[in-house]
């Protein structure tokens, strides 16, 4: 994979060609994660804090040669990181700290990846949009509720902004990435954030967990979406995570809640012996991110040999 930078230039209405960019989208966790009400259209309203963690995807674009042959715009190859890997491997892309990867990755059909919706969302306003080959280097585990496909999507928007000179403004940007996924627009703005709706409504809050250190697990158990909803109740929590997060984090175990935990936790109770574990290992505060089935834990000291007392399980740990 290339590492090459090079800028866009644009002349006579034209997109240079053989431009190269790479970028790495990152991961998020969810501070609370409340359903509060079902909505006509039949999708819920959540309440939520978004927080981005340095869990990373690699994803590199280049202009594709007018010549070369192919039935496609924007021709995707995807690749699953290695059943594990270190800081010392070739394969982790710069920027990524060591981790091990799921042991499963189902690249699907390419075509319909976010990456690849992304790019034709653009290409309808700006037909003259070159184009691509795109390579994204899958170190974010799926199905985890950490958002990797959103990430993906809203840095492919960024990326191609950014390669070709479209000059779109961060609301724009974030605009066609709510079209796309409920919180892909939360990765245009790439900072903590309360969301509602969806997930695309969303506020800027000034929160800074600098210092700690986060745990994330994976186990290799799918969680559907649609299964961990059919077991939900949504109400109102007695008091919004918006709040509680302004709290310190120590206050947080016994008032921020994941209302997802409850319903997963039932179909895939060792899901919840990670969350016990993550607390018997010294953790401030553990839950699941998103409909999972991620668990984090945030740390005052780096926990020792996370990856033995996960076996066979996606693990992360970093200093935020």
């Amino acid at each position: 994979m290339s590492h090459e930078m090079t800028t866009f230039v644009a002349e006579n209405n034209k997109f240079k060609t053989e431009t190269t960019m790479i970028t790495f989208p990152i991961a998020k966790i969810n501070l609370g994660l409340n359903v509060v009400e079902k909505r006509p259209d039949g999708y819920h309203n959540l309440q939520t804090v978004f927080y981005p963690v340095p869990v990373k995807d690699a994803l590199e674009v280049v202009a594709m040669d007018e010549a070369f042959p192919s039935d496609v715009d924007c021709d995707l190859k995807v690749t699953a990181a290695p059943a594990s890997v270190s800081a010392s491997s070739a394969t982790v892309p710069a920027g990524s700290p060591a981790g091990s990867a799921p042991s499963s990755f189902d690249t699907g059909d390419e075509q319909r990846n976010l990456v690849v919706r992304a790019y034709h969302v653009l290409k309808a306003d700006y037909p003259a949009l070159p184009r691509c080959h795109a390579h994204l280097w899958k170190g974010i585990p799926t199905q985890a509720g950490m958002g990797g496909g959103s990430s993906d999507c809203a840095y492919m928007i960024r990326l191609l902004n950014t390669m070709f000179g479209l000059n779109l403004t961060e609301q724009q940007m974030i605009d066609y990435a709510a079209r796309l996924g409920a919180d892909c627009a939360f990765f245009i703005k790439n900072g903590p954030c309360y969301a509602e709706g969806i997930g695309e409504q969303l506020e800027d809050i000034t929160l800074d967990l600098s210092g700690w250190h986060i745990a994330v697990v994976r186990p290799d158990i799918p969680v559907p979406t649609k299964k961990a909803f059919a077991r939900i109740r949504p109400h109102y929590p007695a008091k919004n995570c918006r709040d509680i997060v302004m709290q310190p984090v120590d206050t947080w175990r016994d008032e921020l809640v994941n209302d997802f935990e409850e319903s997963v936790f039932a179909l895939h109770p060792e899901i919840g012996h990670v969350k016990e574990q993550l607390y018997k290992m010294g953790a401030t505060y553990a839950a699941m991110s998103g409909s999972g089935s991620a668990l984090f834990g945030l740390f005052r000291n780096r926990p020792d040999q996370l990856g033995q007392a996960f076996p066979n399980m996606f693990t992360f740990c970093s200093l935020l």
